[in-house]
């Protein structure tokens, strides 16, 4: 009886660093198994709420929520999309693509118990300290709060 293959999750986002992390990933870990890869590949993209990225109430709230949910939907289809080619590009053609409503925080977290991953995979943004303590960094809450390993993809910077 062969047994399961481990499932890796890798986050994504539409940004240029997420595209990166995929590239590598699937570089690293698939493309030279091209039939056999060590794991099973599920990517995963957290797309926020209407209520979260408009973070008001009150008049005129209501009409701007549908404008802003369409949006973010056709971002979500674009990054997928993206991320599917990628993955055909790089001979991957069995990837789970999922589109989870949330704080990539929390989404990327909760895709790592549901599937039980034995890696979570995530890009970098470079972001200083004061931009991080501001603004939160997925890959550092990340590291401190899934239940697996977690690598932390940088693209590196070039040198001029």
């Amino acid at each position: 009886m062969a047994s399961e293959k481990q499932a890796m999750v890798v986050g994504i986002d539409d940004s240029e660093q997420s595209v990166y992390a995929l590239e590598w990933t699937l570089d690293h870990f698939f493309t030279n198994f091209a039939s056999n890869p060590p794991f099973k590949l599920v990517v995963v993209h957290s797309k926020p709420s209407a209520a979260s990225v408009v973070g008001l109430v009150g008049p005129g709230a209501a009409e701007v929520f549908p404008l802003v949910d369409s949006d973010l939907k056709r971002i979500a289809a674009r990054v997928v999309e993206k991320a599917k080619q990628i993955c055909v590009t790089k001979l991957v053609n069995d990837a789970v693509v999922e589109v989870v409503e949330g704080d990539a925080r929390n989404v990327l977290c909760d895709a790592v118990e549901r599937h039980h991953a034995s890696i979570l995979v995530v890009g970098s943004h470079g972001y200083g300290a004061i931009k991080r303590a501001v603004l939160g960094s997925v890959s550092d809450y990340c590291a401190h709060h899934a239940h697996c390993t977690v690598m932390i993809v940088k693209k590196p910077k070039i040198k001029h």
